[in-house]
């Protein structure tokens, strides 16, 4: 069983999101901690300039409400996490801010770009220092 499990969510793909969490609750037991994560890519500086000041901030309150309602949903206890950049390196950096010992992490069918820059799963898959469950 593992203690400290990382459940990395993306809200566009919000319909595999249940059967991660069921996957990290079969693989963490009822006394796993798990940490949802959503990492937002970072806004271009001259992108953000034009932006209405609250509009990031609006963005990342909404995700933290799906992200909330999706654990009330599978009636998990699960912590939150809210995080700016690239998404592969948001995960990575937040599994070893906890001292994670299992990543479970969606991926889909590679197109073209990913065969150029990789997956953020194949990223986490090649980085991480702990066990990554890959789902299909």
């Amino acid at each position: 069983m593992y203690n400290t499990i990382i459940v990395p969510i993306d809200l566009s793909h919000e319909e595999r999101a249940a059967h991660m969490i069921d996957a990290a609750k079969q693989l963490g037991g009822s006394s796993a901690k798990i940490y949802v994560i959503n990492v937002f890519d970072d806004v271009p500086g001259y992108v953000a300039a034009e932006l209405p000041a609250d509009i990031i901030e609006n963005s990342k309150s909404a995700s933290m409400q799906r992200l909330e309602a999706i654990i009330a949903d599978k009636g998990v206890d699960a912590e939150t996490v809210i995080r700016t950049g690239q998404p592969a390196r948001g995960i990575l950096d937040l599994a070893e801010d906890v001292n994670a010992d299992l990543i479970v992490i969606a991926s889909h069918k590679p197109g073209f770009q990913d065969y150029l820059l990789g997956s953020t799963a194949s990223r986490v898959v090649r980085h991480a220092k702990c066990p990554v469950f890959v789902i299909r």
